[in-house]
């Protein structure tokens, strides 16, 4: 059985002869390609040369763009080759459209193999990117000041494209399979407290003691209040205190601590400095999660330009070394073993 092809009136020959853009598609840009690299050199033969194929690839290439527009570009002999009237106003307005692609490749080429460059846009959960990006841009910056940076504080999920970020940090587990997840550091989560407040009330001993004690929660960008997570007898359990006071900043919630008002489970690169300092103090650190993580993410590891490269590279390298692991400090690292609630 034989089928015809059936011609839309978006797709008529009709339509194709009436819309440049649609024609101007149907030539062959293999053909425009090799007319100006003659031109250029001067020779079919050098043209090919130039382009690194055979001299009569050259040649059908333009034999079938003066096909297509019906025009004869070059007057040649076996001495010489030269344009035609038609070919010298072809030429003239073509040149530069090729030159155009030719400095964008050229340009693509250098984002990706040349000195970092361009634009960065950066998305980070607050609290990690108040605390521990932002004040890393500075150097960054004078590293390579020809990049700049956009860094967004948001602890909603990244949408890599709706939001046009090139690199995110997220923080905890990660299930998203169709990204790269770089994992920096382990993500710790200490519940603390202050001298003042152990003083007070003292100090749970155990998770179900939790439900005793004055407790700050910290509130999701998506609206959902944070459940304090433990490992107990080798596998995880969550608990979701009754708390007096919720914010939904980090920075607030360690302000809240720190002042008295209660316990709260938090970040290892929130609360290292405060707890070396006995600013705070922890507890239940034999119930710490170990299977978090800060992870730096981005969609493809394929063609990253430089300014990415060097980005990912500089805070892996900065971050690690920024000592923000704190159980070591209180005889509790990872794979410690850990008690029974």
């Amino acid at each position: 059985m034989t089928h015809s092809a059936v011609l839309s009136p978006e797709t008529s020959p009709l339509t194709l002869r009436s819309d440049p853009l649609a024609s101007s598609f149907a030539t062959t840009y293999a053909g425009v390609v090799a007319f100006i690299a003659v031109v250029t050199e001067g020779s079919f033969a050098r043209a090919a040369d130039r382009l690194g194929i055979g001299r009569s690839a050259v040649s059908r290439s333009v034999q079938k763009l003066e096909d297509q527009l019906n025009v004869r570009l070059f007057l040649r002999t076996t001495r010489s080759t030269t344009l035609t009237r038609e070919g010298d106003l072809f030429y003239a307005n073509c040149h530069t459209g090729v030159d155009r692609i030719v400095q964008a490749v050229e340009e693509m080429r250098d984002l990706r193999e040349g000195p970092p460059r361009g634009h960065l846009r950066i998305s980070s959960p607050m609290g990690f990117g108040r605390r521990v990006v932002a004040p890393l841009l500075g150097e960054f910056r004078a590293a390579y000041p020809d990049v700049s940076i956009d860094l967004l504080l948001d602890d909603k999920p990244t949408d890599f494209i709706s939001d046009r970020v090139d690199i995110a940090f997220r923080n905890g587990r990660l299930e998203d399979a169709q990204i790269i997840a770089k994992q920096i550091i382990p993500m710790q989560m200490l519940v603390c407290a202050s001298p003042a407040y152990r003083d007070a009330h003292g100090l749970p001993d155990s998770v179900d003691d939790l439900a005793r004690h004055q407790c700050v929660n910290f509130r999701h960008g998506s609206g959902r209040v944070y459940e304090w997570e433990f490992k107990v007898d080798g596998q995880i359990r969550k608990f979701q205190p009754q708390a007096r006071i919720t914010y939904n900043d980090p920075s607030l919630v360690l302000q809240a601590v720190l002042d008295g008002h209660g316990v709260a489970q938090m970040a290892g690169y929130l609360v290292c400095d405060a707890l070396r300092s006995g600013a705070l103090v922890p507890c239940l650190t034999r119930y710490a999660p170990d299977d978090r993580g800060h992870y730096i993410c981005y969609l493809s590891r394929q063609h990253l330009p430089s300014r990415m490269r060097v980005f990912i590279d500089f805070m892996t390298t900065r971050i690690r070394a920024s000592d923000l692991q704190c159980l070591t400090d209180f005889g509790m690292g990872a794979g410690a073993s850990v008690a029974t609630a």
